[in-house]
Parts: structure tokens; C-alpha cells; sequence
């Protein structure tokens, strides 16, 4: 069935309709955000969600990925402070938080962030010597970060890592640093070594020296109580021959006959056990030796009995022995011996 003019112009009306509402509708998807140019001129940046337009009046410019992205930096030559020669590469972190900057100020954002990255790497990398180079990491990937950060904030957007992933030096250049290493290491080992040696002679004349101090005190104190103990035997010999001198004087010659029998003996047994001695000759004298037990038992008699001394004869009578025994050339004689 053929349309009429009017049926026909509501289905115009209809799809005009719908065009300007497809034209003035824009979805903008999550982590990204588009740009409106009215004319081919920027006005405004449409954040993520549903955003209305002037259809047929304003256009989407740019549609502005504003995720952390990343960028591969390729493999350089690099020469260092000390004219040596590294292969370096790494990888950049940004994001862009401007989409107008960053699709008005700078072309091919990308390869701008990539160029300024590895120009500085070189820069940075050429500064420092070959230890520090690979040694210091950490202060080059900082570095690295403050200086790209500084020339693409004008372009609205953050760098907000870089990271050096190898530093490979040519292999004659390996090859000496591992002989370096392990000089290195040996003159370590051999320092620790000499060092080990020395603490152990230390150790070992302080443990003599301590020895030896105590050996000393050892002989000092051993000397103080050989000197304590012959002072001791002198007072007792002092005191024995005061009351021997006592009963001397009291008439009790019994007392002195025992004190020197006591000596004879201790000398007789020094003469017998003389090691270089085989044949003992007794003297004529020895024979005294028996009369002066008589004295020894007259003192033991009078100690059990608790009785005062025998008399002796005064001077002027003979000196009387024992029946039974041998006088004693020790006894005092009278006046008519």
C-alpha cells in the first residue's frame, strides 16, 4: 500500500530524530576519557560514563587511554665514565592525568616518553663509572624517574617508574672483572687468614703471660708460707731452747742429755740415708748414744709419774750411771773425772 506524503514524513522526522540522538549520545567506557572539539577546537574532556553533545556541532578529537601503561625501552650501547662499554635496556611507567595536554601539546606521546627515556638513560649512565654502574641500580632507576618525570609533565602526564632490567659489559670486560673478584677475595681470605694467626699468637702470650704471673704468685705465696713456717720452727726452737736453758738452770740436766741425743740421732739418719753412701762407720762415740736414753726414759718416767726430777749429784760427787747401761760422755763430769 502505497505511503502518503505525511506517512512519509514522520518516518524523515523519526529517523532524523534518532540520528541526532545517536549524534548527541556518547558513552565513554571506564579509564579512558575523549576530548569534544567544536569546529576542530577543543572545549571540553568527557570523563567516563554517559556525556551529551551538540550533534552535528561537536566531534570526540581524542580518545585518551588514562590507565598506567607501559613502554618496552629497547637495548642501547652506552658508554660509561670510564670508556666502558655497556648494552643497557628497561621498561617506563606512566599515565596520563591531563587528556587535553596530552593530546594537544605533544604528537605520538608514546614515542616522545620512549626518545626522552632512553636520551637521558645515556645521559645519566655516561656519567657514572662502571663499578658504580653496577653497583648503584637504584640511584640510576631514580635518577632516571626525577629527570623523565620533570620534562613530560608538561604534556599531562605522570612517569611514575623506570626500571633498568640488564646491564650486559662486553665479555673481555667480564672476564676481568671476575679475575679482579677473585683477587679480590683471595686477599681477603689471606688478610683474614693473617689476622686469624695474629689474634692467635695474641691470645696465646696473654695465656703464657697470665700463666707465668700466676706461677709467680704461685712461688711468692708458696715463699711467704715457707718463711711464715721457718719463722714458726724458730720461735718453737727458741722457745724449746728457753725452757730447755730453764731446766738447765734448775737442775735437771736430763732434759739437755735428750735435746742432743734427739740431734745425734737426726744427724746419724742424714749420714744413712745419704744416697751415695754404701758403708756406714759407726765412731768409737757412738756408744754414747745409749747412755743418753737413759736420760730419755728418766724424763718419760717422771712425765707418767707427775714426780719431780731425780737429784742429780752436786759437783763435787761422781757422776752416777745407770746399772745397766754405758755412761754417757754427755753426762757433766766432777771434779775428780
Amino acid at each position: 500500500m502505497p505511503l502518503s506524503g505525511f506517512s512519509l514524513f514522520v518516518i524523515v522526522v523519526l529517523v532524523l530524530a534518532l540520528a541526532i540522538v545517536i549524534a548527541g549520545v556518547k558513552t565513554v567506557p571506564q579509564g579512558y576519557q575523549f576530548t569534544v572539539e567544536r569546529f576542530r577546537r577543543y572545549t571540553r574532556t568527557l570523563s567516563p560514563g554517559l556525556n551529551l553533545i551538540v550533534p552535528f556541532v561537536d566531534t570526540i578529537g581524542n580518545r585518551v587511554n588514562v590507565m598506567e601503561q607501559v613502554i618496552n625501552v629497547p637495548t642501547q650501547e652506552v658508554i660509561t665514565k670510564d670508556n666502558a662499554t655497556v648494552s643497557v635496556d628497561g621498561i617506563a611507567f606512566f599515565q596520563v592525568f591531563d587528556a587535553a595536554r596530552a593530546s594537544y601539546e605533544v604528537a605520538q606521546l608514546d614515542k616522545a616518553i620512549l626518545a626522552l627515556t632512553m636520551t637521558n638513560i645515556r645521559t645519566v649512565m655516561g656519567s657514572m663509572d662502571l663499578d658504580q654502574l653496577l653497583s648503584h641500580r637504584d640511584a640510576i632507576n631514580e635518577r632516571l624517574l626525577h629527570v623523565v618525570d620533570a620534562a613530560a609533565a608538561p604534556w599531562g602526564v605522570k612517569v611514575t617508574r623506570i626500571e633498568i632490567r640488564d646491564i650486559v659489559p662486553p665479555t673481555d670486560l667480564v672476564n676481568a672483572m671476575a679475575r679482579q673478584m677473585k683477587a679480590e677475595r683471595e686477599k681477603r681470605a689471606a688478610i683474614l687468614e693473617a689476622e686469624g694467626q695474629r689474634q692467635s699468637e695474641i691470645l696465646r702470650a696473654e695465656g703464657q703471660k697470665q700463666a707465668h704471673i700466676l706461677e709467680a704468685e704461685g712461688r711468692r705465696e708458696a715463699a711467704l708460707r715457707d718463711a711464715e713456717a721457718r719463722e714458726r720452727l724458730a720461735e718453737a726452737e727458741a722457745k724449746a731452747t728457753t725452757l730447755l736453758s730453764q731446766s738447765v738452770n734448775e737442775g735437771s740436766p736430763a732434759a739437755l742429755n735428750y735435746y742432743i741425743a734427739e740431734k745425734y740421732v737426726a744427724a746419724f739418719q742424714a749420714l744413712a740415708q745419704a744416697p751415695n753412701q754404701k758403708v756406714v762407720l759407726l765412731p768409737y762415740e757412738a756408744t754414747a748414744l745409749l747412755s743418753s736414753l737413759g736420760g730419755i726414759s728418766e724424763l718419760a718416767r717422771a712425765a707418767f709419774e707427775q714426780a719431780p726430777a731425780p737429784k742429780r749429784p752436786g759437783p763435787t760427787g761422781p757422776a752416777r750411771s745407770t746399772p745397766g747401761t754405758t755412761p754417757s760422755p754427755f753426762a757433766q763430769p766432777g771434779p775428780d773425772a
